[in-house]
């Protein structure tokens, strides 16, 4: 029952925002008494806390998951994008918004946690894309994880909407890979823009 509720949370708080949804909100949702959600969370903080814990163990596991199957280091990273964007189609960043201004230890918290996992993800793929001739050898490696990982999170912070946010990313996206690609590299880039656009 405890993850049933988390569930339903995070994607009411991702939809609708984590100020807005109230726990009044996620009880009628979920067809419970307050009474009962109150028995597994002590507060909207601790659920928070909880949902986005359990959002960010999906997450990991979608990612590995990714990681196990035969795709290069640029299909990869694009199957990743595929998996965020069809992950969060439902959620604005109003809803981060509220998450950053309302309760912000838990935000800052999120962020210091997630940018870790980041910051591996991108070095490991760049290693990657250097062992099959996609991505240049002699780039610094982590000049490189640094410049995309505090691009990506200025446009996260700067955009209006979801759909802003991930035509933004792309962009910034194929900028990332084409400052580092060989050109076997830029043809596989071509390869995945031109299916991801049709």
């Amino acid at each position: 029952m405890k993850d049933k509720i988390k569930l339903r949370a995070i994607d009411m708080f991702l939809t609708l925002g984590f100020k807005t949804v109230t726990m009044d909100c996620i009880a009628i949702n979920l067809g419970i008494s307050k009474k009962t959600l109150y028995n597994h969370f002590d507060n909207k903080e601790e659920l928070i806390i909880e949902s986005t814990k359990l959002l960010s163990h999906y997450i990991s596991d979608a990612i590995n998951a990714i990681k196990t199957k035969n795709y290069n280091a640029i299909e990869e990273n694009f199957e990743i994008k595929k998996m965020f964007s069809d992950l969060f189609k439902t959620s604005d960043t109003h809803s981060i918004y509220e998450l950053k201004v309302y309760y912000p230890e838990i935000y800052y918290t999120i962020i210091n946690r997630e940018k870790e996992r980041y910051l591996v993800n991108f070095r490991e793929n760049i290693k990657k894309g250097i062992n099959e001739d996609l991505y240049r050898k002699n780039i610094n490696i982590e000049l490189y994880v640094f410049f995309y990982y505090k691009l990506l999170f200025q446009i996260k912070e700067k955009s209006h909407s979801q759909k802003d946010f991930i035509r933004e990313e792309i962009e910034l996206f194929e900028y990332h890979i084409r400052s580092m690609a060989t050109a076997k590299g830029i043809n596989e880039l071509e390869k995945q823009l031109t299916k991801l656009l049709n």
